[in-house]
């Protein structure tokens, strides 16, 4: 079997049914025919697209980052200051503990994980007798339907539990639940990356496929047999050849040839050799829909010292930051009251991704230091180091290196010895 003869089968399987979403006031699902054949004959869904490795990959990488970043709640204090707002019950929610079953990473995972490709996250909310938030659980996107209350046409969420004998369905309210939609087309629901990529996906799970077949029932050392007569029994000799060279266990042992048999070297045909290019560009393809530099998910073709770091500081500004932004802002709209969300504000701490290496680094704080925009406890603080008690807030004042106190102090002095001399 060559190459491209992988994408020359029929498919008789028919094309699955999937949820329609025609973009109406009425919504019906949160995906767009999220479950489909592909034109090269591959099935691809959420759950087989992530046998690909780079989906698999690019879909992990994201998710670990945004979960192991801090979030945390901030209140804007009278004087403008940004403080940690741990007075606030959902503090610890976010921090530490959303739940008593799961840590925030775990939680933030999940729902990233969904969200990349389901293009939906959904967490449910549990209030106690005071309405302040206590716990948030997180649904499986792909038993969430968003649909409309035909009366008052606010949001429902219809949820379908997986049961071991029976499917239950509920419905929550739009305040129940911390819906993070991705990319939409109606700013309500999330589409599904994995929708509008099917074809790039099944490609590559056309490739692994073909892949898998080909190394593993390949039956030559390299090569060919010729024999100058006609063969009495082929089927004998086909058969006595497998039980010694089929396989990669047996790959490249040395044929030993009777009768007039000869061995003829085959190289890799220019069909068959297109196969790792073209598993090459489905790598570069895949990390192109998810926005992940090729060599955070193991291919360092294209990579040196010099350039890894300014990707992986653009991963963070043009990846990770857009993904960050819709949580804090679905997490203001749903977690938040009206009140609340004019002086509390959750917040990402992104300043560790975005750190450089350690001369860099150093660079830039004895410029912020010398130019007086930065104290010694704010540059000790980025660098994880304990506050200096004494004169650790003070700025310094660019040209003689004084404080900022110190100079007001000096400007004093000079007034008052003005005036004494009058």
């Amino acid at each position: 079997m060559r190459f491209f003869d992988i994408f020359k089968r029929t498919r008789a399987s028919p094309k699955h049914e999937g949820r329609s979403n025609k973009l109406e006031d009425f919504i019906k699902g949160t995906d767009i025919d999220t479950a489909g054949m592909s034109n090269s004959g591959v099935n691809v869904d959420e759950d087989t697209a992530l046998k690909i490795s780079a989906v698999y990959a690019c879909v992990k990488v994201i998710s670990e980052t945004v979960a192991s970043l801090p979030l945390k709640l901030l209140k804007e204090e009278e004087n403008g200051d940004m403080q940690k707002a741990r007075h606030h019950p959902l503090y610890p929610l976010l921090a530490d503990t959303p739940n008593n079953e799961m840590s925030a990473f775990t939680f933030r995972e999940m729902l990233m994980t969904n969200l990349l490709l389901w293009g939906n996250a959904y967490a449910l909310i549990r209030r106690n007798r005071r309405g302040e938030i206590v716990e948030l659980y997180p649904f499986k996107s792909k038993n969430m339907e968003v649909t409309r209350d035909p009366s008052s046409r606010a949001l429902q969420y219809r949820y379908t539990s997986e049961d071991e004998t029976t499917a239950q369905t509920t419905i929550y309210r739009a305040r129940q639940v911390l819906h993070i939609p991705a990319f939409s087309f109606d700013g309500v629901v999330g589409v599904s990356p994995i929708t509008y990529a099917r074809e790039a996906m099944g490609l590559s799970l056309a490739t692994e496929e073909f892949g898998a077949r080909w190394f593993g029932s390949g039956a030559r050392p390299g090569g060919v047999l010729e024999y100058p007569g006609t063969l009495k029994d082929p089927e004998r000799l086909r058969e006595s050849w497998n039980k010694v060279y089929q396989g990669t266990k047996n790959a490249h042992k040395i044929a030993v040839l009777e009768e007039g048999l000869s061995y003829k070297s085959v190289g890799m045909s220019p069909e068959d050799s297109q196969f790792l290019e073209t598993r090459q560009f489905q790598l570069n393809e895949i990390c192109r829909i998810f926005r992940v530099p090729p060599h955070m998910v193991g291919d360092l073709s294209r990579s040196t010292f010099s350039n890894i770091e300014h990707q992986s500081i653009d991963f963070v500004v043009h990846t990770i930051r857009p993904w960050l932004v819709r949580w804090e802002q679905a997490i203001r709209r749903s977690l938040l009251t009206d009140l609340e969300r004019e002086i509390y504000q959750p917040k990402f701490k992104v300043d560790g991704l975005l750190r450089g290496d350690f001369n860099s680094r150093m660079q830039g704080y004895a410029v912020a230091r010398q130019n007086g925009w930065m104290s010694a406890n704010e540059i000790r603080a980025l660098e994880d180091m304990n506050r200096i008690p004494n004169g650790g807030d003070e700025y310094l004042v660019n040209g003689n290196m004084v404080t900022e106190t110190q100079a007001v102090k000096i400007k004093e002095d000079i007034n008052k010895n003005y005036e004494s001399t009058e």
